[in-house]
């Protein structure tokens, strides 16, 4: 009888040390591209901090940088440094090797024109990717990136961390605000020169527009002073959704929101946290938490401002813009 217990007891202990090995080979492990924004400390931090229990954890970077980006040249041997040294993160030559290492990827990369490059072998490796802000460095590589994602099966997506601030992810369905009838969302918006104007900063605040009016949005006209932006948008059902974009002043996230209940002030910024437990969420399930469509859009309405700028603030055709985008992509596969 003692005999059986002993074993019992023998048995259970094993079995304990067994799981909690498996428990522990079964950590998602996360590489970084793009070693060149403050996020990718600020990710990592979170990430890896033991208290969050994630599950998950950055194991491994590519450090990338643009040598004609002074914030991201300036920047990418202090953040890489940073993260082998502090945070114990191993650092490869090649996008290559580090899909070897990882189950999934963050591509960080301050500057978007690569990112459609650096992504191709992520697909090929069949790894899931979230992409950080701005996606790409034009609305033909947004999709492009979308296109290879699915044709490959890889889980992909985008967004800003201002998509899951307060007063923005909930705003489609409050009960003060009732249906959406209309948004003005602002933001500060910088401009970088290779980038199309929008989407270097104001992608934060056009994110908060698209959050909360949601898709179909027709055409837009854009007004620009030398420290402000105004983009309107037309949706299809009538509703209109304006950006303001601020370099001067007090600056900062937020928006007011028109509805058949209430016209309610939306909140803003909420910290890397709720845009990092979405991409957790993401990693451990496959599961894509934004259709790709919206994020296209959302680059359309962009590049649309673009267009209409240069036409003196007449209306651009988001619809053509797509067609456009897509047609250079047919195109540029067939010259590859």
């Amino acid at each position: 009888m003692k005999k059986t217990i002993l074993l019992t007891v023998l048995l259970i202990v094993l079995l304990t040390q067994l799981f909690e090995v498996e428990a522990r080979e079964k950590v998602f492990r996360i590489g970084m591209i793009g070693l060149d924004t403050s996020h990718v400390i600020a990710f990592t931090k979170v990430i890896n901090d033991p208290a969050n229990n994630y599950g998950c954890k950055v194991v491994a970077g590519y450090s990338g940088g643009s040598p004609d980006i002074p914030s991201s040249a300036d920047r990418v041997e202090n953040y890489t440094n940073q993260l082998r040294d502090k945070y114990g993160v191993e650092i490869v030559d090649t996008i290559e090797e580090l899909c070897e290492k990882v189950d999934g990827i963050l591509l960080e990369s301050v500057d978007g024109r690569p990112h459609l490059e650096q992504v191709r072998p992520v697909i090929a490796a069949k790894k899931p990717v979230f992409i950080d802000k701005p996606m790409a460095g034009s609305l033909a590589d947004v999709i492009e990136i979308f296109r290879l994602a699915k044709e490959n099966n890889v889980p992909c997506w985008s967004s800003s961390s201002l998509r899951y601030g307060p007063g923005v992810i909930g705003m489609r369905n409050n009960d003060e605000v009732g249906e959406v009838l209309g948004c003005d969302a602002f933001s500060p918006c910088s401009l970088e020169e290779h980038h199309p104007d929008l989407y270097w900063y104001g992608v934060h605040g056009v994110e908060i527009l698209f959050t909360i009016m949601g898709t179909g949005c027709e055409s837009v006209s854009r007004v620009q002073a030398k420290d402000y932006e105004f983009v309107t948008g037309l949706w299809k059902d009538g509703r209109i959704g304006t950006y303001r974009g601020l370099r001067t002043g007090k600056r900062g996230y937020g928006s007011m929101v028109y509805g058949t209940k209430g016209i309610v002030q939306g909140g803003g910024y909420g910290g890397y946290e709720p845009l990092i437990v979405e991409i957790i969420k993401f990693f451990k399930t496959g599961n894509v938490p934004l259709p790709p469509e919206e994020t296209i859009e959302i680059f359309a309405f962009m590049s649309a401002a673009d267009e209409s700028k240069a036409k003196g603030g007449a209306a651009v055709s988001i619809k053509k813009l797509i067609e456009k985008a897509e047609k250079q992509n047919k195109l540029r596969r067939r010259r590859r």
